[in-house]
């Protein structure tokens, strides 16, 4: 026997308010929990287009924290972008929640690269190579990499 409260709209949003109260979620990671979960995909569409008319769920604010906590992480705008539209969101809410954030990406990299390598330059290209490579599996841009490992600290 199917259990009924997979079908029932109000059980839907009960479960989505649960997901929601641990942390903001995109609409379309919020309708996939709710899916594997076991929801009728329909009943779990109904469910969020509820909860995102009353200002319970925003793309928006979910993509205003998401940047926030992998800045805190030491992650690039080029991760963060990527990371955004894995989770369904599209480009437009992707780059205003980046541009929102008003971060120094140069001065993030630097830091990043700092904390990792420590104050000396590379001095021998493949510790440099190695520099590089790392800054860019965080996520930066060419630009901020070449800088923050061509930086001198003091």
């Amino acid at each position: 026997m199917h259990d009924d409260k997979f079908l029932d709209p109000i059980e839907a949003r009960k479960k989505a308010m649960d997901y929601l109260a641990r942390r903001e979620h995109g609409r379309g990671e919020l309708l996939d929990k709710l899916t594997r979960f076991g929801f009728d995909p329909d009943v779990a569409e109904e469910a969020v287009t509820r909860l995102v008319e009353d200002g319970l769920q925003s793309d928006a604010r979910f993509a205003e924290a998401f940047v926030r906590s992998r800045i805190n992480q030491g992650k690039g705008p080029a991760r963060i972008r990527a990371d955004l539209r894995e989770r369904g969101l599209e480009g437009g809410a992707v780059e205003l929640a980046l541009e929102e954030a008003d971060e120094d990406w140069y001065a993030l990299a630097r830091d990043v690269r700092l904390k990792k390598f420590g104050p000396d330059t590379p001095s021998e290209f493949r510790e440099k190579a190695k520099q590089m490579r790392f800054l860019q599996s965080r996520g930066f841009e060419p630009d901020q990499i070449q800088a923050a490992v061509s930086a001198i600290f003091e």
